[in-house]
């Protein structure tokens, strides 16, 4: 028998790590209000959402250490085993449809798309994996997009200039539609797959068929484009290069309202769903959101600072940057000169990176006190500071010239300066047994609220 790497089986690995919703939920607001409130902790189901019939389960990448170990991978291996798979993606064997039995009493409107905040003035698929193909060139490409809906078969779909808006601007110029099929709800691994950058033409579900050691199957739809099998819905349409409606507002990464934009427009076509189907939601500007576009980048940035950098501790896209837009990256300096090859090369890396942070090696990017030290002690402003103008950003910055995506990068060269003696920039260090002390900490009576510590036996003065 098979072993189906789906959403529902991943769950069942992982039940301990899940708390269910019995009550009565509305699909509006009060599923993003659980979730707000469990960002970085269980995964959530939602049993009973009102006035529907399926269930909606969310936050399942929430979880950093989890979203690892659903493809086996942990802290010290997941770049060499993302990037691996990005480089070597697998080919998925061709089965003829989705894993479940098509029911085709089911309508768009059935599913519970739900709005997030208070500026959304319209319902989002927060977690649809859309897939595009080119059947002419062969290629295929999957990433994640919001779709807003317009009505049972219509969405309006945010496109930012990578690889599906390459797709669909050859179908502007050959004036035809672009076709796709629009995955939700699917085994984490295939999520993190379609955040990732590997080169163009390379299918994202490939990606994820690497890291799940072969175990994805995908079919063709109608339309040509082959779809995943193991996803619990699945909408096939196409996307007309010529036709735009203004999409938004919409709360994005940085848990700010979004400008509303002209978009392109999805056509749905078919939608393949069952009874049993899982709804899978992601929370805008939270964890799950920041770990599945910031992974892939934090991968790429370790990639290009490893080529320059002999030593490199670690590198990470800070939650407090939205995973997105500041990465701290910890290195051991050969050279004067090398923080500087080491910023530039984060922001070649990742083009959205706002602010690129260098520390050296004794410095845990994941402890921001350290960090806050080393800028406080190893950095001199006057020449460890690089300010880039008019350079391209991200658009999900509200400080940035969103519509043209421009603004200003900041680099900061936060290590020491081999001109100096090297204590100078060292923590000085308390010589002592750490065991013993440990051993003496743990033996420390707690005491409890009713015990008087001190007794007070000497004369009072009366004041």
């Amino acid at each position: 028998m098979v072993y189906l790497h789906t959403l529902k089986s991943y769950l069942n690995e992982v039940k301990q790590q899940i708390i269910r919703i019995r009550s009565f939920v509305k699909k509006d607001y009060e599923v993003a209000a659980i979730l707000s409130k469990t960002d970085d902790g269980p995964i959530v189901l939602f049993e009973n959402i009102e006035g529907y019939n399926f269930k909606i389960v969310g936050n399942v990448c929430s979880n950093r250490k989890r979203l690892f170990e659903s493809f086996k991978a942990n802290e010290s291996n997941y770049h060499e085993k993302i990037y691996y798979a990005m480089e070597n993606p697998l080919q998925c064997d061709i089965v003829n449809g989705p894993y479940f039995k098509i029911d085709q009493s089911f309508k768009v409107s059935d599913l519970p798309i739900p709005k997030h905040y208070e500026s959304e003035k319209r319902e989002y698929i927060t977690s649809g994996i859309v897939i595009g193909r080119l059947e002419e060139n062969n290629i295929q490409n999957s990433s994640i997009h919001r779709l807003m809906k317009l009505d049972d078969e219509t969405f309006a779909i945010r496109i930012v200039p990578r690889h599906l808006y390459t797709m669909l601007q050859e179908c502007k110029k050959n004036k035809k539609a672009l076709n796709i099929a629009i995955c939700v709800g699917a085994h984490p691994a295939v999520y993190l797959a379609s955040g990732l950058s590997p080169k163009y033409g390379y299918d994202h579900v490939h990606v994820a068929n690497r890291l799940l050691n072969g175990s994805l199957h995908q079919f063709k739809c109608n339309n040509g484009v082959y779809a995943l099998s193991e996803s619990e819905i699945i909408m096939e349409g196409y996307i007309d290069p010529f036709e735009e409606v203004d999409e938004g507002p919409f709360t994005d990464l940085t848990g700010t309202a979004d400008i509303v934009r002209k978009q392109p427009v999805v056509h749905i076509k078919k939608l393949y769903v069952n009874k049993n189907s899982l709804y899978q939601d992601i929370l805008p500007g939270k964890n799950e959101h920041f770990l599945l576009m910031g992974t892939g980048k934090e991968v790429m940035i370790y990639k290009y600072v490893e080529r320059i950098i002999p030593y490199v501790r670690k590198v990470r896209l800070t939650k407090g940057g939205c995973n997105w837009l500041i990465a701290i990256a910890s290195i051991k300096k050969n050279r004067e000169g090398d923080a500087k090859n080491v910023i530039s090369a984060c922001f070649a890396a990742h083009p959205s990176l706002k602010i690129a942070i260098v520390v050296d090696e004794d410095i845990d990017p994941d402890n921001f006190e350290e960090v806050q030290w080393a800028l406080a002690t190893r950095l001199k402003p006057s020449k460890g500071i690089v300010i880039i103008n008019d350079a391209t950003v991200s658009s999900l910055d509200p400080s940035s010239d969103q519509e043209q995506a421009l603004g200003s990068k900041l680099g900061i060269d936060a290590t020491m300066s081999f001109k100096k003696p090297i204590n100078k920039y060292i923590r000085s260090k308390i010589p002592v047994d750490e065991e013993r002390i440990k051993e003496i900490l743990d033996q420390a009576i707690i005491t409890k609220q009713e015990e008087q510590i001190l007794t007070d036996d000497g004369e009072r003065v009366e004041l």
